[in-house]
């Protein structure tokens, strides 16, 4: 390891080891990220500076953010990733236009997290020559877009020779960097305070005034050098007013300096500081155009490097510029700036210059604001695009118009987490138009929705909506209902959402489609299931319908209701092609956790473990949470108990009701009768659609073996009502069990292993060979008994449902026969993300295939597959290939 000096910076040693750590790290092979953190001027910059001394033999690669562009997307990814661009054509062809796209060099709309997995392969690329340091000053500033794709790069550079370290000052409202490692910068002590004041200032100090510096400066090390400068020594000895904040006394400053400069000195400093970007020709073009003779007046600009770019010594110092100038003076740079800019080859820097010369409404300029937006979404910069709408509805003149483009960013603004704006914009969206009140009813449902706050909640603002349309738009207005009945099923309070849907505009006869879903879910209120099912029974039967393409959630919890698996597999599945074919990173988390929560009922646990790890690292990617419904229906089969219980007491109590069943499973398959029983009731209490209806089983089980015949039999009520609306092999077979289990009817057993002989049912077709291998031996017909125990045993053994497979094992001990071991498959020994590694490798998959799947390095790749063949006891990727348990 290079040799670094701790004592470059007066009190900053152990700051200085952290990042020589990460340094030597890197240079290992071991790479990381760090959030240098704290106020303005406590010393960031500076251990950047040092930072960069101290990386012999790295690639330095450095973007800053800038406070006037934290609008424009990818605008810090691409000046980080600049000087490698050259490297592009070595990504495949997906990443490498996703970055064109991001960087304005080809059309289209770019994937975020394309743009993320392609910024890593670039990164990967270069590294392979040298280690590389990625260092990002005002991360404070950083446009949402790069903040994210940064942020995803440092999630994912552990295997790698990669060091990225990021600067932001605090207060910073960038959620993406919070859950980096971090580390916050006090204020310097009193000695090193001093030792550093005595450095800045040669000539000898008054004590009163030392101490008056060092306690105003609070041990900020910039505050310290710039504090004696506001007022000289003399007005510090002497008193003066002090400004609240230790920035505030760094901004007075620098504006100190610049009130002394001459006219057209102060109008240049002025129109850099307008120009977040730094471009040297735009500055002199518009200077030329406000008369300035830029080469004579930057001779006598402090605080100001004018080179092949334009930088200022502190961040403090260009927003100090900006604000000392006068709005007339501003806006004379602002207009200067547009008319210099490019509006072909830079059509939105130049709007957004205009906007800002522009005092009063400006119809034209409002256009071109709402150009740039759409351009701007295209690219997939949202924030941007929210930005450029506000300030296009402020300066528009027709009051139509401006709601339009209000509604329009009130959009974009909950697109990129931005409610608080969001609020505030609607309060100004005043219509006597229906379809724009109802739409800013939907707005604030979403927004109520998203914050989980307000007088009214998502639904209410949904039913106010539909009731505003139903009189102009009948169709529209249904669909609002139907959308309120999902959101009730989701948030709950159905049944107040229910009663205020049946004053829906009636649909043309027949019904189809949403108007039927809506008719059926109205219907399932007040009428039960057997009507309900005679109308959402055509609709479910095809899984292509476009309500289920809006709603997959709500077809999947019909469909679960009504037993219908063919519907929920099928539902899933097109949801998850949907979700891969527009790359949505929102519906397609959601579309994996229905599919792998369908291979959980279908015994394939393998497909399960690879849909849910693939959920979790889009999860992981976005910083979203993962969707844990489909990792506690797995658990429950499983029947681990150690495990099971764990991953419940982590569970959301939102979710109490999916834990309640799932309790209910694993109390049936540990035979713990009494815990399954309490669990199911609960769970069917509740009424849930979906959730109570798949309870209901495993409360008929739980309640008949603890000798509560007056339970189950309600219970087996409820299961009949659902199973005969679906009329379906799946809910007629578990009922059919059900009421064995009820009636002690031996041909309803056999009725039940009969319906449930198809390959996608086979999880119940063994739960039901267990039971009828339990009533016989219990009736003493040990022979018979094992005839059903031992295809019910090696299933439950083979799928992997140890707690049924066990309670299999002893009912076939009791009849005299002793149960073969389970067989411990490859996937019992491996974490989920190691199963879906495994599982794509030995379909043929290469590293860096996996890598971009899963967002990963192909080094950390690598890593899991060490650890895949130590578990395995294998040596090669052609042995996982010929593993046949591990598909």
């Amino acid at each position: 390891m290079p040799e670094t000096s701790t004592d470059v910076l007066i009190g900053r040693q152990d700051e200085i080891r952290r990042l020589d750590t990460l340094l030597q790290a890197a240079r290992e092979g071991r790479g990381g990220a760090l959030v240098l953190r704290g106020e303005a001027g406590i010393g960031k910059s500076a251990l950047l500076r040092q930072l960069d001394r101290a990386a012999t033999g790295f690639l330095v690669m450095r973007a800053s953010g800038a406070e006037f562009e934290t609008e424009l997307p990818y605008a810090a990814l691409h000046q980080l990733l600049a000087p490698v661009t050259e490297r592009l054509t070595a990504l495949p062809a997906p990443h490498r236009k996703a970055l064109q796209i991001a960087f304005g060099l080809d059309t289209g709309t770019p994937d975020p997290f394309l743009v993320g997995v392609a910024s890593l392969g670039l990164l990967v690329e270069t590294v392979r020559e040298r280690p590389l340091l990625c260092v990002v000053d005002d991360a404070q500033w950083l446009d949402q877009a790069s903040a994210k794709a940064l942020a995803f790069l440092a999630r994912r550079v552990s295997a790698e020779s990669i060091a990225l370290v990021f600067a932001a000052r605090e207060p910073s409202h960038l959620p993406e960097l919070d859950e980096l490692p971090g580390l916050t910068l006090r204020p310097l002590g009193e000695a090193d305070a001093r030792a550093l004041l005595a450095g800045a200032i040669r000539a000898p100090l008054d004590e009163r005034v030392r101490d008056r510096v060092l306690a105003e400066a609070r041990g900020n090390p910039l505050a310290l050098v710039e504090l004696p400068r506001t007022a000289g020594l003399a007005g510090m000895a002497g008193g003066f007013a002090q400004p609240d904040s230790v920035p505030d006394v760094i901004e007075q400053s620098f504006r100190s300096r610049l009130e002394l400069l001459p006219p057209a000195a102060r109008l240049l400093v002025t129109l850099a500081a307008a120009d977040p970007i730094g471009d040297a020709g735009l500055l002199w073009r518009a200077a030329e155009r406000l008369g300035i003779d830029a080469a004579a007046a930057a001779q006598s600009v402090p605080l100001v490097e004018f080179g092949t770019r334009i930088r200022f010594s502190h961040p403090l110092a260009r927003s100090a510029a900006y604000r000392a100038a006068a709005p007339e003076e501003r806006r004379r740079a602002h207009e200067a700036l547009a008319a210099a800019t490019d509006p072909v080859t830079d059509p939105d820097r130049r709007a957004w210059h205009r906007a800002q010369a522009t005092a009063g409404p400006d119809e034209q300029v409002a256009a071109e604001l709402e150009a740039s937006a759409t351009r701007a979404q295209e690219r997939g910069g949202l924030a941007a695009a929210a930005a450029f709408l506000e300030r296009s509805a402020a300066l528009t003149i027709s009051p139509d118009r401006r709601t339009e483009r209000v509604l329009a960013a009130v959009r974009a603004k909950l697109s990129v987490g931005d409610y608080d704006t969001a609020a505030d914009l609607l309060t100004t969206a005043v219509t006597d138009d229906p379809r724009q009140a109802a739409r800013a009813d939907l707005l604030r449902g979403r927004l109520s929705f998203a914050r989980r706050r307000g007088e009214d909640g998502p639904t209410a603002y949904l039913l106010r909506a539909a009731e505003r349309l139903a009189p102009t738009d009948p169709a529209w207005s249904r669909e609002c209902y139907l959308d309120a009945i999902e959101m009730g099923l989701l948030l709950g309070g159905l049944d107040q959402v229910v009663e205020a849907a049946r004053n829906a505009p009636p649909p043309g006869e027949p019904a189809s489609g949403a108007a039927a879903v809506l008719t059926g879910m109205i219907s399932l209120a007040g009428d039960g299931h057997p009507v309900a099912g005679d109308i959402l029974r055509p609709v479910l039967a095809d899984a292509g319908e476009e309500v289920w393409a809006r709603r997959p959630s709500l077809g999947f919890m019909v469909a679960t209701e009504l037993w219908n698996f063919d519907a929920l597999h099928a539902i899933a599945a097109r949801a998850v092609a949907a979700g891969r074919e527009s790359g949505s990173f929102h519906a397609l988390p959601i579309a994996l956790a229905m599919r792998a929560t369908a291979a959980v009922h279908t015994g394939e646990f393998g497909t399960a473990m690879e849909l849910i790890s693939e959920e979790e690292a889009i999860a992981d990617a976005t910083g979203a949470a993962p969707l844990v419904y489909p990792r506690l229906h797995l658990a429950a089969l499983r029947g681990r108990r150690e495990d099971a219980v764990e991953l419940f007491a982590t569970v959301d109590p939102r979710m109490s009701l999916s834990v309640q069943w799932a309790t209910a499973v694993l109390g049936n398959g540990l035979a713990d009768y009494p815990a399954a029983l309490k669990a199911a009731r609960q769970a069917v209490g509740h009424g849930a659609v979906g959730t109570a209806g798949l309870a209901l089983p495993e409360l008929v089980e739980a309640a008949v073996r603890c000798g509560e015949p007056e339970t189950a039999a309600a219970a087996l009520a409820s299961l009949q009502e659902r199973t005969q609306a679906g009329r379906h092999a799946w809910g007629r077979g578990v009922e059919a069990c059900a009421r064995a289990l009820v009636t002690d009817d031996e041909s309803a057993y056999q009725e039940a292993i009969d319906l449930l002989d198809d390959s996608a049912l086979v999880v119940y077709r063994a739960r039901a060979r267990l039971l009828y291998g339990e009533w016989l031996r219990r009736r003493g017909r040990r022979r018979d008994a094992r005839s059903a125990l031992r295809p019910a045993h090696e299933a439950l053994s083979d799928l992997g449902l140890e707690a049924f497979a066990e309670r299999a094992a002893g009912e076939l001990r009791a009849t005299g026969e002793q149960a073969r071991s389970r067989t411990f498959k490859a996937s019992d020994r491996l974490t989920m993300q190691e199963v879906h590694i495994a599982r794509l490798v030995a379909d043929g998959a290469t590293s860096k295939e996996v890598a971009a799947k899963l967002f990963l390095s192909p080094r950390t790749v690598d890593a899991h597959l060490r650890n895949i063949f130590r578990k395995l006891q294998l040596t090669s990727r052609r042995q996982l290939r010929d593993l046949p348990e591990i598909r």
